[in-house]
């Protein structure tokens, strides 16, 4: 354990860290994969109401990249491949 009191606080300031990064990352994971089953969704029916959807998840996971980015949880690169793929899934339609 920590001798000092510097120690102790960078013990909690990583875990402070560490719980945000993981909130970060799952959440832009899960959002992905909620966006290409709604794409998936989306080839098969072609309605209007689904493409509203994905455009909303796609917006949602964009503002939580960005955040991420911003927070240093993605390199610019990783958020910049990140949102350029899902840009791509989109327009694949």
């Amino acid at each position: 354990m920590a001798n000092n009191p510097s120690a102790s606080k960078r013990i909690l300031i990583n875990n402070r860290n560490r719980l945000q990064n993981r909130f970060y990352k799952s959440t832009v994971r899960t959002l992905t994969k909620l966006f290409l089953k709604q794409i998936e969704i989306l080839k098969n029916s072609q309605n209007v109401e689904n493409k509203k959807t994905a455009q909303n998840i796609l917006q949602t996971a964009y503002s939580l990249i960005d955040k991420a980015c911003k927070k240093k949880v993605f390199h610019k690169n990783t958020a910049a491949r990140k949102k350029s793929q899902l840009a791509l899934a989109l327009k694949s339609i």
